[in-house]
């Protein structure tokens, strides 16, 4: 291209400017008419060459060229918090002098601790506010029996659980650390390596499961044997001050965490309602209600809906403004339909698990806003397993949140056997399985079970490799034919105990096999939780055979109290996902789907 072609082109791309720029202007200045016409309806005309006009019309299009920064979401200080001192140790102020303000300098090993201790805590302790909504359970006269027989079994587990021997839940869960880094901290290595150190540090130490997979291939997996990677989102602010959020989040609750991509016609309180009643109907109770529920209405991005949910879900939002300001920010909480929301949850009827009222502790609303074109809504849950802790590393030392060290104090004075009128029917589960089937059958849904005997437990990988063989040609293995099938992968077994904290895990993702295995004669009564689809229905129904909930959330005291004995029994190899064989006493259950198409939680819809 030649000079004069040059600058041809480059007139024209500025006559079109030029051209934008006063196509813009004209708009502005109608727009600016318009106010004024606006504010001044009620007083008599000026003309628009008067001083007041045309100081008016100034100040208009100021007001549209004006910038005013206002952060997306205010920040919450938490004040409500207490924190203890760990160590002032790896933590000192650093003064460059030359007028430059002081920096707080980290060593690395600082970091590593305050990792290794969050989740150390975290996977033993919980929030005193979370046992005491547990306890209120026990006083709420409209509280189902089955309400408070879950809620006391919880609170027997936070006791087990907090002699940091046994977790809380035998998912341990994905390492999640939220750290803002104040622009005048400075940390003399790397951020990301040393809070990794710290997750592999305590995961290594104590009676956790790893739980991370990562690629071999696009099909193929291996287990990490580490629990790493952890996510780790780091995120810079003002201030000589390193704030943070550690949660351990296990699959079940994360599992349930769903973006709806809507439209402006769901803004109006009939139809946001209905919404939401549908929607949090279909959240069953694999994840382990009672639940801390979060809805984020609106949004500027997919990610930034879901990771608030996430967050105010663990109750990091809760400082938020409770009207809309948007001189803090343009984020607030709905106090107002976060009320709606816990009604919502407590008329579905599921209740802590097994039909009741408490589905849900508590509800975080969150109003965002939207792109015009989107109205995206997230919900998401945290559950029994309430598991995050805040921390801060400043000039004082590095400090984490005070988690509940004393379950007890929030015990109530009950038994078991009062709180449930009618007793458990025993089943010995070491007989043959026609017999066992028979027994089961004499009793409705929702009937209270205490099992003794030999179970054999698989979950996710160990039924696709089961899969696998059968559609290879080899006979289903015996013992999924001898032997009730638990849902379960169990936590690393602490030196003298029979067994690491292990819970059940959720039902519906084996859904997909129950009837081809049924038809074979395996899996004829399942052991896991939460509600299941309606295939599983028609397949026992089909067959002859049983779905019989566990409740999740008390896998310290499933450990402590009821499993005797663990060998693993197949594809060692698998880890925490072999299937092993266990010896139970008075295992509790519930009948939740029948051999004669009656499904529990069907009922209560």
């Amino acid at each position: 291209m030649t000079i004069e072609e040059q600058i041809n082109t480059l007139h024209k791309i500025q006559t079109k400017q030029i051209n934008l720029l006063v196509h813009y202007t004209i708009i502005a200045f109608i727009f600016s008419l318009t106010q004024i016409h606006t504010q001044n309806k009620n007083k008599k005309k000026r003309k628009l060459g008067d001083p007041k006009s045309v100081q008016m019309f100034r100040r208009s299009f100021s007001r549209l060229a004006e910038f005013s920064f206002v952060p997306l979401i205010p920040k919450c200080g938490h004040k409500d918090t207490k924190f203890r001192l760990l160590s002032k140790d790896h933590v000192s102020v650093v003064s460059p002098g030359n007028g430059m303000p002081d920096f707080l300098k980290v060593e690395p090993e600082g970091l590593r601790l305050l990792s290794s201790t969050a989740f150390d805590d975290i996977e033993h302790l919980l929030r005193p506010s979370h046992l005491a909504s547990l306890s209120r359970i026990f006083d709420d006269p409209e509280a189902s029996d089955n309400d408070r027989f879950v809620a006391l079994q919880l609170l027997k587990n936070a006791k087990i659980a907090a002699d940091r021997v046994l977790p809380s839940c035998q998912d341990t869960g994905t390492a999640i650390i939220a750290g803002y880094r104040g622009e005048q901290v400075f940390v003399a290595g790397n951020d990301e390596e040393a809070l990794s150190r710290g997750v592999y540090d305590t995961f290594q130490s104590r009676n956790l499961r790893y739980s991370q997979n990562v690629p071999l291939n696009l099909y193929d997996e291996k287990n990490t044997g580490t629990n790493l990677p952890a996510q780790i989102d780091l995120y810079a602010t003002k201030g000589m001050e390193y704030k943070f959020m550690f949660v351990a989040k296990g699959g079940g609750s994360a599992n349930k965490t769903y973006l709806f991509q809507e439209t402006k016609s769901v803004l109006n309180p009939k139809s946001l309602r209905k919404f939401l009643q549908e929607k949090l109907a279909t959240f069953g109770t694999s994840a382990c209600p009672p639940y801390h529920v979060a809805v984020v209405i609106g949004g500027t991005s997919a990610e930034t809906v879901l990771k608030t949910v996430k967050y105010a879900s663990c109750h990091y939002y809760d400082d938020l403004p409770t009207k809309a300001d948007h001189t803090k920010g343009y984020t607030y909480r709905d106090t107002e339909l976060e009320k709606e929301v816990l009604t919502i949850c407590q008329q579905i009827g599921m209740g802590a698990q097994f039909g009741g009222k408490y589905y849900a502790h508590d509800a975080r609303v969150i109003r965002m806003p939207r792109h015009g074109a989107s109205c995206p809504i997230g919900i998401g849950v945290s559950c029994s397993a309430d598991r995050q802790a805040l921390a801060k590393i400043n000039k004082d030392g590095i400090w984490l949140e005070e988690l509940e060290t004393n379950p007890s104090r929030f015990m109530p004075d009950v038994t078991e056997d009062q709180l449930l009128k009618t007793p458990p029917v025993q089943v010995d589960l070491n007989r043959p399985m026609k017999d066992i089937l028979a027994e089961l059958s004499k009793y409705p849904v929702k009937t209270r079970l205490s099992l003794t005997g030999t179970i054999i437990v698989a979950r996710d990988i160990a039924h696709a490799r089961i899969r696998e063989m059968i559609e290879a040609g080899q006979p289903i293995p015996q013992y999924m034919k001898d032997h009730p099938v638990y849902y379960a992968g169990p936590a690393k077994q602490p030196k003298g105990l029979p067994s690491g904290s292990f819970g059940p895990t959720t039902a519906g993702r084996m859904d997909v096999f129950v009837d081809q295995f049924q038809a074979l004669g395996g899996s004829m009564i399942m052991l896991a939780k939460g509600n299941r689809s309606q295939q599983v229905t028609d397949a026992c129904k089909k067959h002859g055979g049983f779905y019989l909930g566990s409740i999740g959330g008390p896998a310290a005291v499933l450990a402590v109290e009821c499993i005797k004995k663990v060998e693993c029994h197949d594809m060692a190899e698998l880890g925490m996902e072999a299937v092993w064989k266990i010896q139970v006493e008075n295992f509790p259950a519930f009948i939740v789907v029948d051999d004669k198409g009656n499904d529990f939680f069907k009922q209560l819809n």
